[in-house]
């Protein structure tokens, strides 16, 4: 097999600006000389966090989805706001969505959620040295879930999980 060559890009149309996304219709040369179109949706970076407890349970949320239509289990996560480091931004979400407040943080792992059509690049740390704070406004949406990492893959089991929390569990 030959070297894997980049697609070149010819033409690119912004169709449409969001709060969150820009969509973009790219038309690419392939290595093969011919052309194709590729849809392409923007979002900013992201951060997913592991809330390690001292006894070893994980702080979790359980919200609702609109695109998924569900109620789904999951890590702490959000967007890293213009001007915060990904670190600032766990330390912000985890008391926004949960009340904690984080002592010591810990890089895992980068990775793209989707890159068959998303820029969408995720950060996954580890939070412990964990304070419980105030309930915020948020988190009258959110519940907050305390478990073990055993547990929250027992609770995950027949469902269809969120793929940022099946990464996250298998580093806990």
């Amino acid at each position: 097999m030959g070297e894997i060559v980049a697609e070149q890009t010819l033409d690119s149309d912004t169709v449409f600006e969001g709060k969150l996304v820009t969509v973009k219709r790219l038309k690419v040369r392939l290595p093969d000389g011919g052309s194709t179109e590729r849809e392409i949706v923007e979002h900013p970076e992201v951060v997913a966090v592991i809330p390690r407890l001292d006894d070893g349970r994980i702080v979790m949320v359980r919200q609702y989805r609109k695109a998924a239509e569900r109620v789904l289990l999951e890590v702490p996560a959000g967007g890293i706001d213009a001007g915060e480091t990904a670190a600032e931004a766990v330390r912000r979400e985890m008391l926004e969505e949960t009340g904690y407040k984080v002592g010591s943080i810990r890089h895992l792992t980068s990775f793209y959620t989707s890159p068959g059509f998303t820029t969408e690049l995720m950060h996954l740390y580890e939070a412990t040295d964990l304070e419980a704070g105030e309930a915020t406004e948020e988190t009258d949406r959110i519940e907050v879930v305390l478990l073990t990492p055993d547990e929250a893959t027992a609770q995950l089991a027949g469902t269809v999980p969120d793929a940022k929390t099946l990464l996250a569990l298998a580093y806990a």
